[in-house]
């Protein structure tokens, strides 16, 4: 097992930046995933550890050597695509044995690296298949299996999922956790899936235009978010934000808005927001249809079987609810919200303050 860690790392195509100042560690056998949406540069990140790209600016080491002059080959990495790219024209031994055959590995150490690796990833039966009588999910385990034999100090997952439909995406996610836990291997993860990220990672590294916005666990970033964009982008539905001041009256702080006043006098933290523009953000999970100081109409009511997602609307402003299921509410009614206090955040500027 080996580390990695990345010192300022900058890159730009032509006149544009992908990457700025990127700085990050990664420890021995931990699961890293670089979470953000499409083009804030996270594949880029990748590609630049793999050696596929040269980054102008920084430092990029894996254990305790800076490897940005070396080849892809001489990292010692091992990638893993969404395309899978397998040779079509070689079996499941053939594919997952290639890279050890061109290093002239001994044929006995190759078979039982294949095997022990096959039976590992429950694919033993298939070794005699092409890829094209294989699933999805079986192309996948054979792709990170041709990894696995590799024996990496590193390896790099890049999507490897998306490929997948919904429900062999959840299989294969808890089959990908389950080889982390029995192998102990660093993993460096891309993905856009927030529920990959949550699910999957120790630690998550949320990127948007090319900018690290938070490094922490799941329950950092879902919990004690660093700015508006971590509570909007981690979180399903999305964070309600509504938008209000802080003002003091009869002794007591409240937050005020057109939808609603709360008593935010346990927030000792705000009186230094006194007469400024805030942002109140609670998560759909934490708001109660219940007596409580939010009133809004209904516009919309999504049963799921377990849950109900209820969406309303107060002074213009779009409210949206997770409950379970039961909810007897219909469309255009008037409805009122309590909150759980621990759901709500404080933002200025962007940035969270309580």
């Amino acid at each position: 097992m080996t580390g990695l860690r990345i010192n300022d790392l900058k890159k730009s195509f032509d006149s544009t930046t992908v990457l700025d100042n990127i700085s990050f560690a990664v420890s021995e056998g931990e699961f890293c995933i670089l979470l953000g949406p499409s083009g804030c540069g996270k594949t880029t990140i990748l590609r630049l550890i793999a050696g596929l790209e040269q980054q102008d600016k920084g430092e990029i080491y894996i254990g305790e050597q800076e490897v940005s002059t070396l080849t892809p080959k001489e990292r010692n990495i091992a990638m893993v695509f969404q395309s899978y790219a397998l040779y079509p024209h070689l079996n499941v031994y053939e594919n997952m044995s290639f890279s050890l055959r061109i290093k002239k590995t001994p044929g006995h150490e190759i078979d039982a690296v294949v095997k022990k690796t096959a039976d590992l990833l429950d694919i033993a039966d298939l070794l005699r298949r092409k890829p094209k009588e294989l699933s999805g999910g079986q192309r996948q385990r054979v792709a990170i299996g041709r990894a696995i034999v590799r024996n990496p100090s590193l390896f790099l997952f890049d999507e490897p999922l998306s490929n997948l439909d919904a429900k062999l995406r959840t299989a294969t996610r808890v089959e990908l956790a389950k080889l982390h836990r029995k192998l102990g291997s660093t993993i460096v993860y891309v993905t856009h899936d927030q529920t990959e990220a949550m699910t999957l990672g120790q630690k998550i590294i949320l990127l948007n235009n090319g900018i690290i916005q938070q490094i922490g666990t799941p329950d950092d970033l879902y919990g004690r978010p660093a700015n508006v964009f971590v509570a909007g982008f981690i979180g399903s539905p999305q964070m309600n934000f509504i938008e209000g001041s802080v003002v003091v009256k009869d002794e007591k702080q409240f937050f005020r808005s057109p939808a609603c006043t709360i008593d935010i006098s346990n927030r000792p933290a705000l009186k230094d927001y006194i007469g400024k523009n805030i942002i109140m953000g609670i998560r759909p999970e934490f708001l109660t249809p219940d007596e409580g100081p939010l009133t809004a109409r209904i516009e919309l009511v999504e049963h799921l079987g377990s849950e109900t997602i209820i969406y309303a609307r107060a002074a213009g402003i779009g409210i949206t609810a997770r409950i379970l299921s039961g909810f007897q509410g219909r469309e255009g009614q008037d409805i009122t919200f309590s909150f759980d206090n621990k759901g709500i955040h404080f933002f200025h500027n962007g940035i969270r303050i309580a």
